[in-house]
């Protein structure tokens, strides 16, 4: 059966007709196979369809307005579409054409259609008229009547007078006026029609037309979707892994010949040695029942280079040149299939050793794509839509408004360019939902560093909907598949990273830092070059020198420029002020058992009531620091120490004073006989210290919790789910697996057995991740979010979906198999299903993680990809109380496999510190500096010095700056010091007291922490922790009821201070080194004694640091 998009052509002798494929515009006749060699009664007519369109004809004009899409049928009383010969090669697909396919599902050639607005007249050849009388019984609006005009050899019939008679009867018929038809039968017309008494006047309905044919039925877009599929698949599964082979290997071939490969696909030879599609490419795409004969390009590929001799041309009809393709530099490609007579089109921009600025305009094009796809809808007009794309361009990137396309698309369909729905800045049609549209982004006459001209485009075919727009033809988008850096290192071990590349990988564009992999970075991909030869081959370590002085510099000059204008900083204590606390608003509401002046604890009020020189004097709690009670003799003392400023406890330091030049109290005692009243009263005041210490950390741990907006359910169809997995942190009840669904504006996860549900909105969301089940147990899908939310009682920046990637039903030892089998072939099939098992299952998330990343795209405008850690280049360290594998990512560093889990955002990072590397040592230490110098920063602890090149590879790679030293800093007074004048820190040379990438600590040997990384259960203490800073000074292991010693406070009058450990600590440090353990860091005798002098070696190294 012949498909639509085939032409009906008379022919002479015994074949009555063939079948001619059109190619972007362009008709491209050859002979047609011979299953296709059909007699005319073999066609059969979509009976259904034509009522259909019939019926939307002519709703469409009785319905014209003046001012309306269809307003050139508003004033006609007749529409006349003439087809004369098929048209030439070169010309393009005519609109004419295009209505008569997409009436009646074929073209058929010297075919005359008339409607009035009482009937519909076919004239045709006698062949024609067979197959079209199968309309006759259509379920027409209108009677239809078929005139067949008489055979060469036989007397000419009434058909055409008769027509004639019926146009000339009209006074304004509309048709086609641009369009030139030929022929006899348009010879005979013309002929009969200028011998007739009147002519009717002729207007042009080309727009109406073009709206006609624009909205798509249900039939249209399956089709649509079909040609975009195949487009999608050819350049996914072979344009762009021939293009990085080619660029690999520096192969040596023109742009037409490459164009020539793409098209070979479809098939190519005549006779006994024709070949068919090559199903290697076609079978990885999405596709279904394809009608092979009916599937064709719309033009021979485009693809143009750097090399190009007619340079960068962004318009369709460009063509692909003799010269060979150039491996520097940006490669265009443009590829578009037809389907049944639809068609698709895309186009993308590859870029070899991109710079840096080529990345950012690149990063804008996918940018606006999301944009425009948000933007894009029923109701708006063309105009509107290019406007948004200007405004978008200049507010990202001003200076490049005069490189954007003088248009951001065209109508796409049985057209390949409908003009009428050009998406240019004149055009105020209004589009509808249904509609297809061929989106064209792209900047020309851009300039490289040498002074060449290039041109960047992206280009995807995408259907008009209600709320927004999505994309039809997609793939091969991103970053990290786009951009190729060429490696120049000759003979390297395939598994390391790019340790030789001409310059470290490039930051990604939205996100910051990257990070590379094998043969992929940030944003991009390596490519083995083994042909290439540097004359100049410098050594690793020479290259990260010379890199991380860059930074540094660079990081200095961001800073002076960052805190100049603001001055002195604000010492960490923003949103500390002096607060005022209110007991009482009078004497009348003090609690009337004041009146025995004695002492008394009003927990009602947060209140310490005491007798003070006959008067009872309110002291809220947040004024006193702690109590302490001692028994001596009779009596027993009860002490209260007050907040004052100037105390070396530490923890309080900062606690600001409305002035703290005045007079404070920094205690009171009182005596008394009665022990067990005063035990009484300090476990009270005890307790309510803890309580409101309690109460003020869990307030500050939930100041940045946010309430989500409400959940937009997808509504008309399922949503898109991911079943069977599990959620960490786990929602209250039993633990059952649930189920993941896609929804207009975020994700929710529905537990099976209760109504609770968990709703996390694209919005919110930082990062997306995918862990496959490779080496691991879990296949997992991890959202990191911006901001915190609930999730029952707990705050959680990071919710978790996983699946357990061993089967735990398997049964293992009921297999019937196992009784006919004694050898290992059961174990080795259980292997094997196994292994399909977790590729089942990678394969499953990763297919959902894109659409997660897809559908907040398209919600949010900004992009989203899901990162996936790159687990060659991970290390082992102790983040937290475990040892764990840390990975890298594209933008992140992470630990996803079991809580608490870790992510760290690269671009976040203002420097790395390596600590504690010194030969001899097995194990260093990572300190990771953010640029928001309030957050403490993050210690990664006791990672193996085998791995010391590789982090410092790693760190150097994605462009953030590292320094060596030693030993271990005391981060936490750093930290305040810099917070308290980050220009002045700057002013006095920032961080180059930390020295370079090759260690430039000044501290000598002896100072240097020989034992390794403080791995206990219990975090190691530091200043600058929030949780300390925070913490109750009120211990839950005091024991202040106690008699005879004082509770477990920080009372400056108890123990030794600072100073003096210090000088205990030195003391300590002589007499080893004394004794010849100096350096001795693995001795099992030392260990004992690492807890007791930490702090001391702690603060000695941080005044090392200052200095």
């Amino acid at each position: 059966m012949v498909k639509a998009g085939f032409e009906l052509r008379r022919q002479p002798e015994r074949v009555p007709f063939r079948i001619s494929h059109r190619r972007a515009g362009l008709l491209v006749s050859r002979p047609p196979p011979s299953s296709t060699l059909l007699l005319p009664m073999a066609v059969q007519l979509n009976k259904n369809s034509f009522s259909s369109r019939v019926r939307h004809v002519y709703e469409a004009w009785n319905n014209a307005g003046a001012n309306g899409d269809h307003g050139s049928l508003s004033n006609v009383d007749a529409l006349l579409f003439a087809a004369g010969d098929p048209a030439g090669e070169d010309e393009p697909i005519r609109k004419s054409t295009a209505f008569q396919t997409w009436l009646l599902g074929y073209e058929f050639p010297s075919t005359f259609i008339l409607f009035e607005k009482n009937k519909l007249w076919f004239l045709s050849s006698v062949k024609k008229a067979k197959i079209l009388a199968q309309i006759q019984t259509a379920n027409s609006p209108v009677p239809i009547e078929i005139l067949s005009q008489a055979k060469p050899n036989e007397p000419p019939t009434d058909a055409l007078p008769k027509l004639v008679e019926a146009f000339t009867s009209h006074q304004r018929v509309g048709t086609l006026l641009k369009e030139t038809q030929s022929g006899k039968l348009i010879n005979e017309w013309n002929q009969a029609t200028g011998q007739a008494a009147s002519k009717p006047e002729m207007l042009d309905i080309a727009p109406a037309v073009s709206t006609l044919l624009a909205v798509k039925d249900d039939e249209e877009l399956k089709i649509v979707r079909t040609a975009a599929n195949l487009t999608s698949t050819l350049l996914t599964h072979h344009i762009a892994v021939k293009l990085e082979t080619i660029l690999d290997r520096e192969a040596k071939i023109s742009h037409e010949q490459f164009a020539a490969q793409i098209e070979m696909r479809l098939g190519s030879g005549e006779g006994d040695k024709a070949k068919g599609p090559d199903m290697k490419v076609w079978s990885k795409g999405r596709l279904t029942d394809i009608d092979w004969p009916s599937t064709e390009f719309c033009y021979s590929p485009i693809i143009q280079s750097r090399s190009s001799h007619s340079g960068y041309d962004l318009r369709f009809t460009a063509e692909s040149t003799e010269d060979s393709i150039s491996h520097e530099g940006v490669i265009l490609v443009s590829v578009g299939m037809r389907y049944k007579g639809y068609s698709a089109n895309l186009g993308r921009s590859f870029i070899v050793n991109p710079t840096r600025d080529q990345e950012a305009i690149y990063g804008l094009l996918v940018s606006l794509q999301a944009s425009l796809l948000t933007y894009i809808k029923d109701g708006v007009t063309a105009r509107e839509v290019y406007q948004h794309a200007l405004s978008f361009v200049k507010e990202k990137r001003l200076e490049l408004e005069k490189h954007f396309v003088k248009n951001v698309g065209f109508g796409i369909g049985m057209e390949f360019r409908d003009s009428a729905y050009l998406l240019g800045p004149k055009n105020s049609r209004q589009l509808w939902a249904g509609m297809t549209l061929n989106l064209v982004l792209g900047f020309q006459d851009l300039e490289e560093d040498g002074g060449k001209k290039y041109a960047l485009q992206l280009v995807d075919t995408i259907l008009v909907s209600q709320e927004k727009s999505t994309l039809l033809t997609e793939g091969v988008k991103a970053p990290k598949e786009t951009l190729f850096f060429l490696n120049p290192g000759d003979g390297q071990d395939s598994k390391a990273p790019s340790k030789e590349a001409k310059k470290p990988p490039v930051k990604s564009i939205a996100n910051g830092h990257g990070s590379p992999v094998k043969n992929k970075t940030a944003g991009g991909k390596v490519l083995r070059n083994k042909t290439r030869r540097e004359e100049d081959v410098q050594s690793t370590m020479v290259k990260i020198i010379e890199h991380q002085r860059e930074l540094h510099a660079q990081l200095q000059a961001e800073g002076l420029a960052k805190y100049s204008e603001g001055g002195g900083g604000t010492g960490g204590k923003e949103g500390k002020a002096w607060k005022r606390f209110q007991s009482y608003k009078g004497e009348i509401a003090l609690p009337k058992e004041v009146e025995s002046l004695r002492i008394y604890v009003d927990r009602k009020t947060q209140t310490v009531i005491l007798p003070v020189y006959g008067f009872a004097v309110p002291f809220h709690i947040n004024t006193i620091k702690n109590v302490s009670k001692n028994d001596e003799g009779d009596y027993t003392y009860l002490r209260i120490n007050f907040q004052t400023p100037g105390q070396l406890a530490g923890k309080k330091e900062d606690t600001p004073f409305e002035d703290p030049d005045a007079s404070f109290i920094r205690s009171m005692s009182y005596r008394s006989a009665d022990g067990h009243r005063f035990d009484a009263i300090a476990k009270q005041i005890t307790d309510l210290k803890k309580e409101i210490n309690k109460r003020e950390q869990q307030r500050k741990e939930m100041a940045d919790v946010i309430e989500q907006d409400t959940l937009v359910e997808v509504k008309g169809r399922r949503p898109q789910k991911l079943s069977e997995v599990f959620v960490r942190p786990a929602l209250d009840g039993k633990r059952l697996p649930g189920e993941v669904e896609i929804h207009q504006n975020g994700l929710r996860y529905q537990s099976p057995v209760s109504s609770q549900k968990l709703d996390i909105l694209y919005s919110n969301i930082k990062h997306l991740f995918f862990q496959p089940c490779e080496h691991e147990l879990l296949v997992i899908l991890h959202i990191h979010l911006k901001a915190p939310i609930m999730i029952g009682k707990r705050k959680a920046w990071d919710v978790q979906f996983f699946r357990e990637a061993s089967d735990v039903q398997f049964d293992e030892t009921g297999n019937r198999k196992r009784k006919y089998r004694y050898g290992d072939e059961d174990e080795i099939e259980m292997e094997q299903q196994e292994r399909k098992r977790r590729q089942q299952m990678n394969k499953e998330f990763r297919a959902f993680a894109d659409k997660v990343a897809e559908a907040a795209t398209a919600s949010t405008g900004d992009a989203l990809e899901p990162d996936v850690p790159f687990r060659e280049l991970s290390f082992e360290g102790v983040p937290f109380r475990t040892n764990v594998r840390l990975q890298p990512t594209t933008e992140c560093l992470v630990y996803l496999s079991d809580p608490p889990f870790l992510v760290v955002t690269l671009s976040d990072i203002e420097i790395a510190s390596l600590e504690r590397v010194q030969f001899g040592l097995k194990q260093f230490d990572l300190v990771l500096i953010f640029k928001d110098f309030t957050k403490p920063p993050l210690h990664i602890n006791s990672i193996p010095s085998s791995q010391l090149d590789d982090v410092k590879n790693w760190l150097d790679s994605v462009d953030i700056p590292l320094s060596e030293g030693p030993v271990n800093l005391n981060w936490g007074p750093i930290m305040k010091t810099i917070n308290e004048d980050p220009y002045d820190f700057f002013q006095q040379g920032g961080w180059t007291f930390l020295g370079g990438a090759t260690g430039g600590a000044e501290s000598d040997q002896e100072e240097s922490s020989e034992e390794e990384s403080v791995y206990e259960e219990e975090p190691e203490e530091s200043d600058f922790s929030e949780s300390e800073d925070d913490e109750s000074d009120f211990n839950e292991d005091s024991g202040g009821s106690a008699s005879g010693s004082a509770s477990d406070f920080d009372d400056d009058s108890d123990g030794d201070d600072w100073d003096e450990l210090e000088r205990k600590a030195a003391k300590s440090d002589r007499k080893r080194q004394e004794t010849g353990r100096g350096h001795d860091s693995d001795d099992s005798d030392a260990r004992p004694k690492k807890k007791a002098p930490a702090k001391a070696n702690g603060k000695a190294n941080g005044k090392a640091g200052r200095r």
